[in-house]
C-alpha cells in the first residue's frame, strides 16, 4: 500500500463546490486529485447571482441567458411580476459550467480522474485510502485506490464520503428536485420571456416547494420539488408544462436528485475529512438556491484544508462550518421558517405572493439574493415589512 498514490487532497466530487476547493488548494500549491464521476448533472434552475459572477470571476460567455424579471404565481393564479432594477441574474447550464469549473481547476494544477467513490479506509499508517471504480481503455470496470492526507466530500446530498466519515449525516431533511430541460418555445402564442422566470406557488406542483420554468437561452428548465413522499414530481412537471402551453415542447433531458434543505452540524470528521457543498447541506431554503452557496463553501473548505495542511491541527477543518454560519446562517434559518410556513397551505401560498406585491419587499429580497448580505441600510423598510408581514401572519390582510 505505501507505494499508491499520495495527495495531499483528494476531492471527491467535481460539481461547484468540489471544483472551486480543487482549484483553490491547487493555487495555494497543494497536490490535489479532483474525482468525479462521468455523465452526471445536477437538476438546478442555474440561476447565479451578480455576487457569484463577480467572486469567482465568471466569464460573460458561460451565461446563456439574463433574467430582468420574476413573475411569481398564486394558487388562484395572480400574478406577481417582480423587475430587477439595475441589473440581472445570469443563468447557466450546469453541463457547461461544472466542466468548465473542472478544467479551471485542472489548469491550476489539480489532476482530473473520472471515477466514482466507492469507500474510504485507512493505510497501514492511518492515512485514509480512497477507493473508486473507473472504466479502462478496453470497457473493462475495475477499482483502483490512492491515499490522502485530507479527502474533500463534494459528492452530492447523498453523499457517500459523509455516510462512511462523518457522524449524523444521514439526518439532514432532505426536497427531492425533479426537472425536464426542454427546447425553449420560438412561438408567440406562448406566455414566455426569455429574460423572465416563472415561480410557481401552487400545491398541485408542489405541496410544500414550488415550481419553476428558468429560461436558458436555447432550452429551458422546468421543474418541482417536494420532501413529500408519494407525490409524483414527474407528473406535477409535465402539469405544469401544459399549465404553462409548453406541453409539446422537445425534451432534451430529464434529472432528478435530492437537494438537503439544511446545512448539517457537523461537516468535519475531527481528523481528515471534510464535507462540501451538497454534502455539507448548504443549499438555501425556501429559495433552494445552491450554486452561490456551493463556490463559497467550497473556497472556505479549502481554505481550512490548507490551514491543516500546513499545521497538521485537525481543529483548522471546523473553521469552515463556522465561517459560514457566522456569514449565511441567519438568511438559512429566516428562510426555514418562511417555508416551513408559508409554504404550508394554498391560502398562506396566496397570502405570501400578494405580499409580495410590496415594492420594499421586492427591493430588499433582490438587494438581499444579488449582493448575498442581509440589508440593514433601510430600517423603516424593515419596520413596514415587519408590521405588513404579521398583518399576513394574524389574517388582518386579506389575500
Amino acid at each position: 500500500m505505501s507505494e499508491l498514490e499520495t495527495f495531499d487532497a483528494v476531492v471527491v466530487g467535481g460539481g461547484p463546490s468540489g471544483a472551486t476547493a480543487a482549484q483553490e488548494l491547487a493555487q495555494k500549491g497543494h497536490q490535489v486529485l479532483l474525482l468525479d464521476r462521468a455523465g452526471r448533472i445536477k437538476p438546478c434552475g442555474g440561476a447565479i447571482p451578480p455576487r457569484l459572477i463577480k467572486d469567482f470571476e465568471i466569464p460573460d460567455e458561460l451565461l446563456v441567458a439574463k433574467i430582468t424579471c420574476a413573475r411569481m404565481i398564486s394558487p388562484k393564479s395572480e400574478k406577481v411580476d417582480i423587475h430587477i432594477q439595475g441589473g440581472f441574474v445570469g443563468m447557466v447550464d450546469r453541463e457547461v459550467f461544472d466542466e468548465w469549473l473542472r478544467n479551471r481547476a485542472a489548469s491550476a494544477g489539480a489532476m482530473r480522474r473520472t471515477g466514482t467513490f466507492e469507500q474510504l479506509t485507512r493505510d497501514h499508517d492511518g492515512t485514509s485510502l480512497i477507493e473508486y471504480s473507473h472504466t479502462l481503455p478496453d470497457g473493462t470496470r475495475t477499482t483502483s485506490h490512492v491515499r490522502a492526507k485530507c479527502v474533500i466530500g463534494a459528492d452530492g446530498a447523498a453523499s457517500g464520503v459523509a455516510r462512511q466519515a462523518v457522524p449524523g449525516a444521514e439526518k439532514v431533511p432532505y426536497v427531492f428536485a425533479y426537472h425536464e430541460i426542454i427546447r425553449s418555445p420560438k412561438s408567440n402564442d406562448v406566455d414566455f420571456d426569455a429574460k423572465r422566470c416563472d415561480v410557481y406557488y401552487q400545491g398541485k406542483h408542489s405541496p410544500d416547494f414550488y415550481g419553476w420554468i428558468f429560461p436558458h437561452g436555447e432550452t429551458t428548465s422546468v421543474g418541482t420539488g417536494s420532501a413529500q413522499k408519494g407525490f409524483s414530481l414527474r407528473s406535477a412537471v409535465g402539469a405544469l408544462r401544459d399549465a404553462s402551453g409548453l406541453g409539446q415542447a422537445e425534451v432534451i433531458r430529464r434529472e432528478g436528485a435530492p437537494i438537503p434543505m439544511k446545512p448539517l452540524r457537523r461537516w468535519d470528521n475531527g481528523r481528515d475529512v471534510i464535507l462540501a457543498g451538497d454534502a455539507a447541506g448548504v443549499v438555501a431554503p425556501a429559495s433552494g438556491e445552491g450554486i452561490y452557496y456551493a463556490m463559497f463553501c467550497g473556497h472556505l473548505v479549502a481554505d481550512a484544508v490548507d490551514r491543516f495542511l500546513v499545521t497538521g491541527k485537525a481543529k483548522a477543518l471546523a473553521s469552515a462550518r463556522q465561517q459560514f454560519m457566522k456569514a449565511h446562517g441567519l438568511v438559512f434559518w429566516i428562510l426555514g421558517i418562511m417555508q416551513y410556513y408559508w409554504y404550508g397551505t394554498e391560502n398562506r401560498r396566496e397570502r405570501f405572493v400578494q405580499m409580495c406585491r410590496d415594492p420594499d419587499v421586492q427591493r430588499l429580497t433582490f438587494e438581499a439574493y444579488m449582493n448575498k448580505e442581509l440589508v440593514r441600510a433601510k430600517p423603516l423598510a424593515h419596520v413596514k415589512i415587519f408590521f405588513k408581514d404579521l398583518a399576513h401572519l394574524t389574517g388582518l390582510l386579506k389575500a
